[in-house]
């Protein structure tokens, strides 16, 4: 990891927008006036998908993906115009926010800028022709980081967003060398101080197949060399198995527990029920009590909380990537966890979640129970995944204890606390 990177990053929640979808119109005005109520969440870093232009030759969908760019530099004119976009950000500065932009550096749409003017720093297929190593990406053709003009070009382009923006989450950052990104971030440092890093880390799947191929794939602890937050897609399919009936919740558990001594001190993970590219939490959690405790784990997890629009509201449907598909802010089976989740930041801001020592354990396969500890202080999380009520072992003195989440008591007698079904976080220092 990053020795530069700050623990603080673990108490900070961020707030993923893709403008096309976030409203009828899909532009950064039309965001504006919802950003008081996105801090008012507790939201620290608002994250735009893809602003650039999108290529149109070998669209998928009606208007293409935003993650196949056809200009690096250039704002996507659908959005609004470079000035809309410094105003937003300024907007999200005054209120108290930071911004970060989506950097697609793995590849570009086939009509690029750059591979019109230097096809020579693209790969190449044994016919001479562009392509992509990965099959399914087809509205896209990859560049290659073989050519030292590239990483000149690129790192010049950071720079230039870094003096508008606070950071930048990087998509597919491991199929780049990690030796550009620990370039580019001391060169970017020197324009922003503090330039958040966040690396869109592969599954290890992905990973095997693309070493499989003789490709660059990079793993979780090669890329905290050079990032601040890593993606933890290292698990994330231990929980979506466990949501779909198809493993244990002892086997997601585990996977946690494993993060603590496979990483740095102060690593940082990007803790999520869903993205852009992952179906939505109501969507794997669809019974409100257990989309609740859910919520509640993922604030409660060691790390930095992602939160994707719509999520706020409990929404099911996932928005296309290709069409415009936007949020149905008000849908009738919509769940509102705004209160919810405005409790869990504060909860959340405690000094122990910044630096803690963190261990989960599971009960029944539906109970979750987790701790930070740091010296005398501890506080326990309990959550169950089904909504459903139980009875669960906790070392803790017999006694009553306040729910931080909402208030209630919470009885521990016997060294057994009993479940109503709803999430529990105690202090028991």
């Amino acid at each position: 990891m990053s020795r530069e990177t700050g623990k603080e990053l673990r108490n900070k929640v961020m707030y993923q927008i893709f403008v096309r979808n976030f409203s009828k119109e899909g532009t950064f005005k039309a965001i504006t006036p919802e950003l008081p109520r996105i801090h008012d969440l507790g939201v620290d870093i608002v994250w735009f998908a893809p602003i650039h232009p999108i290529g149109k030759k070998a669209r998928k969908g009606s208007l293409g993906s935003p993650y196949a760019i056809s200009d690096y530099r250039k704002i996507n004119p659908e959005y609004g115009t470079m000035d809309d976009f410094k105003a937003i950000v300024e907007a999200i500065h005054e209120q108290g926010m930071k911004c970060i932009i989506d950097v697609v550096y793995n590849h570009t749409s086939p009509d690029s800028v750059l591979a019109k003017e230097h096809p020579e720093w693209f790969y190449h297929k044994a016919d001479g022709s562009f392509g992509n190593r990965v099959g399914d990406w087809t509205d896209i053709i990859d560049l290659d980081y073989a050519n030292e003009g590239l990483w000149a070009y690129q790192i010049e382009t950071l720079k230039m967003w870094a003096e508008i923006v606070d950071g930048f989450r990087c998509d597919v950052a491991p199929l780049v060398p990690i030796d550009f990104w620990s370039r580019a971030r001391k060169e970017v440092e020197e324009v922003r101080p503090g330039c958040i890093w966040l690396s869109e880390s592969v599954d290890p799947g992905f990973i095997m197949t693309m070493r499989d191929m003789g490709l660059t794939a990079q793993s979780d602890c090669e890329m905290y060399q050079a990032f601040d937050i890593l993606y933890d897609y290292d698990i994330y399919e231990k929980m979506t198995e466990y949501a779909a009936g198809k493993g244990p919740l002892q086997a997601y558990s585990e996977a946690i527990n494993r993060q603590e001594y496979i990483y740095p001190d102060n690593y940082v993970k990007l803790r999520f029920l869903e993205n852009h590219d992952q179906p939505r939490a109501r969507f794997l959690f669809p019974d409100e009590r257990a989309l609740r405790n859910a919520t509640a784990f993922l604030y409660f997890q060691k790390g930095m909380t992602l939160i994707y629009a719509g999520q706020e509201k409990g929404v099911s449907h996932l928005p296309s990537l290709f069409d415009k598909d936007e949020v149905d802010w008000k849908a009738k089976e919509n769940i509102d966890l705004g209160d919810l989740m405005r409790r869990l930041y504060e909860i959340k801001q405690d000094e122990l979640f910044t630096d803690s020592t963190y261990r989960t354990k599971t009960y029944e396969d539906n109970v979750l129970k987790a701790i930070h500890s740091r010296g005398g202080k501890k506080i326990i999380g309990i959550f169950s995944f089904k909504g459903e009520p139980g009875i669960i072992p906790i070392h803790a003195q017999d006694g009553c204890y306040e729910n931080l989440i909402d208030g209630s008591t919470v009885e521990i007698m016997h060294g057994y606390v009993s479940l109503k079904g709803e999430p529990v976080i105690i202090d028991i220092s």
